[in-house]
């Protein structure tokens, strides 16, 4: 998944905007952050997750999800071309 995929994805939920948190693009609805981009490193996104929902896509696609620290979310390895965020 490139940063666009990802991006076009986020912001096709309703009333999702896109904005800037600690130096990195985050999308928000209601004013409250459910994804970043390009967080904790370059190439990877977090997404907000119940805890279910993380063990459960963790578990399934180990390749492509690892919990985040904490209980904010499953971090989603994306596939970023060089150069890009």
């Amino acid at each position: 998944m490139t940063p666009d995929d990802f991006r076009r994805l986020a912001l096709d939920f309703p009333e999702a905007e896109e904005r800037a948190h600690m130096h990195h693009p985050d999308f928000r609805v209601g004013g409250k952050i459910f994804a970043t981009l390009g967080y904790p490193e370059h190439g990877w996104a977090m997404v907000k997750l119940a805890p279910e929902q993380q063990h459960n896509f963790v578990e399934a696609h180990p390749a492509v999800f690892v919990p985040a620290a904490g209980a904010w979310g499953a971090a989603v390895r994306h596939r970023a071309p060089e150069g890009r965020s």
